[in-house]
């Protein structure tokens, strides 16, 4: 690949390192160094200013790990999302109509990122970390998502997901998660039905932005004996309601929007 001239060969592998260590959590300079093809003179040098600037650290066992001054970068980034903002109101309409965790996501490349939440009041409830992510095929607010991209997109997503399995329920056929998607895109709604987790039942609806594409998706989560499937219906409605409402405030159309209780 040709390197474009404005690029800046350190840069990108500072970023490379920082990256690195998010997935492997701790390494010494060594294992830095094999795992990006660099020397351990390199390697060193990078982790040390890095750690001089306040976003690696050396732990005892002369390992190197990021810090959270990481994830300040990201909280004032998720800050500036006017989606998180918009949001907030509806989301705790419906923690306190369901009694149950509320999520935000948006798709990032195949996965779902988590960028909000309410937890609920229940001792026994699900639990998913702000900034994780997840397989965007076997969640509601994944299959929320996909349904509405553009053909040609969701031909791509299709071509290169790798269907694993998660939970007991998880479609690994790309015919039927075509299937299920084209059902979502129909009624208006997704259900994980223990497709990401054993024992965990989600129900979704889209966000809708300006210019009519879906961005976002909300869902509620919690332990399916809790959510039982002839509940999935009065559920949806709630959520679908409070989505149509966000995207109305997104500038989406409301006599357009379809997904308004």
């Amino acid at each position: 690949m040709t390197r474009k001239y404005y690029q800046i060969t350190s840069l990108e592998r500072g970023i490379k390192v920082m990256e690195l260590l998010a997935e492997q959590k701790a390494l010494t300079v060594s294992e830095v160094g094999v795992h990006l093809s660099m020397q351990r003179s390199a390697a060193h040098r990078f982790l040390a200013t890095l750690r001089d600037l306040g976003y690696v650290k050396k732990n005892e066992d002369n390992r190197y790990q990021l810090t959270f001054r990481i994830l300040e970068i990201g909280e004032k980034v998720a800050r500036r999302f006017e989606i998180k903002q918009v949001a907030r109101k509806y989301m705790l309409e419906l923690s306190k109509l369901s009694k149950e965790t509320v999520n935000l996501g948006c798709l990032d490349g195949r996965e779902i990122l988590h960028l909000d939440k309410i937890d609920s009041s229940e001792i026994l409830r699900i639990d998913s970390p702000l900034w994780s992510k997840a397989p965007a095929y076997c969640t509601a607010l994944g299959k929320s998502i996909l349904a509405y991209l553009p053909k040609s997109e969701l031909s791509e997503y299709l071509s290169r997901a790798r269907l694993a399995p998660h939970g007991p329920h998880t479609i690994l056929s790309k015919k039927k998660l075509r299937e299920e998607l084209q059902k979502t895109r129909e009624r208006g709604y997704a259900v994980d039905d223990e497709e990401l987790a054993p024992g965990l039942r989600c129900v979704g609806a889209p966000v809708f932005d300006h210019t009519g594409r879906v961005k976002y998706a909300v869902s509620i989560s919690c332990p399916s004996m809790r959510l039982p499937m002839d509940k999935v219906e009065s559920m949806q409605l709630k959520i679908r309601e409070a989505c149509g409402r966000m995207s109305e405030q997104l500038g989406y159309s409301y006599q357009e929007n379809k997904f308004s209780a």
